[in-house]
């Protein structure tokens, strides 16, 4: 979990935060959650299904969950979700949801295993199953490319 306040110089002429910032943002917790648990540098290798759901406003406290969702040999699924929360109303609302692919590596830059991972609960069952279904998807859909 990591926690940022919008501040005037994150924002866009809509006076709302700046979508590359969030990005930012998505990319430092799912990489903290990645190197935790490989325990090696890691380096993000793809960004997909980043969603902007609704804006966040200066002066919003800003929630950034990353939960590792599935382990390759030496990559990582992380989802990533982002919540703000108004604390003059104390209203909370779902802002940004994202899922970023990191690669673990050696001391020589090259990708190296990582622990598999171990899935307990049934949310984490359920994270674990959608992401394999991507990873699949993503897969079949390269095959079908024309590169």
């Amino acid at each position: 979990i990591m926690r940022e306040m919008v501040m005037p110089h994150h924002t866009n002429p809509q006076n709302t935060i700046f979508g590359g910032t969030v990005m930012s943002w998505i990319d430092i917790a799912a990489a903290m959650c990645a190197e935790k648990h490989a325990a090696t540098p890691v380096v993000t290798v793809n960004v997909s299904d980043i969603d902007f759901i609704s804006p966040i406003k200066v002066g919003y406290h800003v929630c950034i969950r990353a939960s590792l969702n599935y382990v390759g040999k030496s990559s990582m699924i992380i989802g990533v979700s982002v919540h703000s929360f108004n604390p003059r109303t104390t209203e909370r609302r779902k802002t940004t949801k994202a899922y970023v692919t990191f690669v673990a590596l050696d001391e020589f830059g090259k990708p190296t295993k990582v622990p598999e991972l171990k899935v307990t609960t049934d949310e984490e069952k359920r994270r674990y199953d959608n992401a394999k279904k991507r990873v699949e998807a993503l897969k079949k859909l390269e095959k079908e490319l024309v590169k």
